[in-house]
């Protein structure tokens, strides 16, 4: 979200003269290398072509998250009181199962920290905060307030500080309840944060359920593995054959370029109207126009088939089922065995065994979505058809955030061709060399499908008189079949 943020003001909005990024220091590589490489990826193709200087209006700040005072030197921080205007804040750990004390920090503290330097900045129009939709997700109809947290704080902060890690980590599943995870949790508790600090501060915040990849600027960009765009990969490719959800349960997927198209008009709208308590943005699609796993799975199968990825495992076939035990099932006999005999072989070859780790690794994931893959909830809106009201015509297409508009099928065409493009670094060209993969895989299969039929015969049928009558029925069932069948198309003619 923070490299689309940054490509669209740039693009968009030619009169902010500076970007100030809070950067964290990474070891052998400085802060304007990291600025440096970021503004090498494709998705900032287009405002190199409109403005070849670009990177001059960008400032990289050092930060880090987890130190005090966010880790910025006094120097900057008097540079970024004196010229800031306006704040979005959407850096924060997006990992479900990020310990609670570490999760208290990125989302909690750090929100804490920054709002208190927000307070010092002389200029300062709006702070724009990035929740999520889910923060509140142990409620099934969800409105545009902030509600009251699971509990204060200041008062949890204080706690934790002095505990070891090891007895927060027994805890923790007392402490977030009915919530799914630590980070629906620290979410909730971070809106609570935003509201108690804001003092005189112009604030609203952003409430996007699951980020996908951008819908039209530019077309199907997504740059990590994050959320459905790993699943969606591992389908592709034939590694993942079955996944746990509900095929009539909205899959509330948000384009990331509709989320921070959003984000910038709520930035406009609070530094020009000050409304006087913060806004919350619901930025979802589900109650406006709904789409659901089942026709998720449909569409990423048909596409992957048309536009294959190179060096498939298997042909691409993936189920969704919401029964646990029809669930494990094809688990046991599409994942895991395939993947022990797949390891067998690397072994016998003398390479390192690997596909039991992915397989690993992919359950892992696909268990820490099942929660939201699963049931539905129900998001107000108004706020952000408010917004959407407030725009002319010209900005409704410069900032188009209406989901109304959203092709599901061309859009999960076009996520699906992004991962191939952006994320796995895949030529198009070479389309016709994967098809080709596809086919070899297919006729592996049927080899190992006729080698494993004969080897029942011989292992069963031939040996037992009673399997071989059976056979034989049903051999002559088939054979009484065809010949009726072919004598009524005769009779037909």
């Amino acid at each position: 979200m923070g490299k689309v943020l940054v490509e669209k003001l740039l693009r968009s909005c030619p009169r902010v003269c500076a970007l100030y990024l809070l950067v964290r220091p990474k070891a052998g590589q400085s802060m304007q290398e990291r600025v440096d490489d970021m503004m090498k990826c494709k998705l900032f193709d287009r405002v190199r072509e409109d403005n070849p200087d670009f990177h001059n209006k960008i400032v990289a700040i050092s930060s880090e998250l987890t130190q005090p005072g966010l880790g910025i030197s006094a120097a900057d921080v008097e540079r970024l009181t004196a010229r800031i205007n306006i704040v979005f804040h959407c850096a924060a750990t997006i990992r479900f199962d990020e310990p609670l004390k570490h999760a208290l920090q990125l989302n909690v503290i750090a929100t804490q920290q920054l709002l208190s330097l927000a307070q010092q900045m002389q200029h300062l129009e709006a702070f724009i905060h990035i929740s999520t939709a889910y923060a509140n997700c142990n409620r099934r109809h969800i409105d545009e307030v902030i509600y009251p947290p699971p509990v204060e704080p200041k008062k949890l902060i204080d706690s934790l500080e002095w505990m070891d890690d090891s007895i927060v980590c027994d805890i923790t599943p007392r402490l977030i309840g009915d919530r799914p995870n630590t980070y629906t949790y620290t979410k909730a508790l971070a809106e609570c944060v935003v509201q108690q600090e804001s003092g005189k501060i112009s604030v609203g915040i952003i409430r996007p359920s699951i980020v996908g990849a951008s819908w039209q600027e530019p077309l199907g960009w997504i740059d990590n593995f994050n959320g459905p765009s790993g699943i969606f990969i591992a389908a592709g490719k034939g590694i993942l054959r079955t996944m746990r959800a509900n095929n009539d349960a909205v899959a509330d997927l948000i384009p990331v370029d509709v989320v921070i198209n959003l984000t910038l008009t709520a930035g406009w709208y609070t530094a020009v109207q000050k409304p006087k308590s913060a806004l919350v943005y619901n930025c979802t699609t589900g109650g406006i126009n709904p789409f659901h796993w089942g026709e998720i799975e449909h569409y990423v199968m048909s596409t992957f088939k048309r536009n294959p990825l190179e060096q498939a495992f298997r042909r691409p076939n993936a189920n969704i089922t919401s029964n646990y035990l029809i669930n494990q099932y094809w688990i046991l006999v599409s994942h895991k065995f395939p993947a022990l005999l797949y390891d067998l072989f690397l072994r016998l070859s003398g390479q390192k065994p690997q596909m039991m780790r992915i397989f690993n690794r992919l359950h892992k994931a696909i268990g820490l979505l099942e929660y939201f893959s699963s049931q539905d909830w129900e998001w107000n809106s108004e706020n952000m058809n408010m917004l959407m009201s407030q725009l002319s015509p010209e900005d409704r297409k410069t900032f188009n955030f209406d989901v109304r508009q959203l092709n599901w099928p061309e859009y999960i065409e076009n996520y699906c061709i992004g991962t191939k493009k952006y994320v796995l670094n895949e030529d198009m060209s070479d389309i016709p060399a994967a098809r080709q993969h596809l086919r070899k895989l297919r006729n592996i299969r049927y080899t190992f499908n006729t080698v494993l039929v004969v080897f029942i015969w011989r292992v069963f049928i031939a040996r037992s008189q009673m399997a071989r009558n059976i056979w034989y029925f049903v051999v002559s069932l088939c054979f009484k079949f065809l010949s009726y069948f072919r004598a009524s198309s005769t009779l037909t003619k």
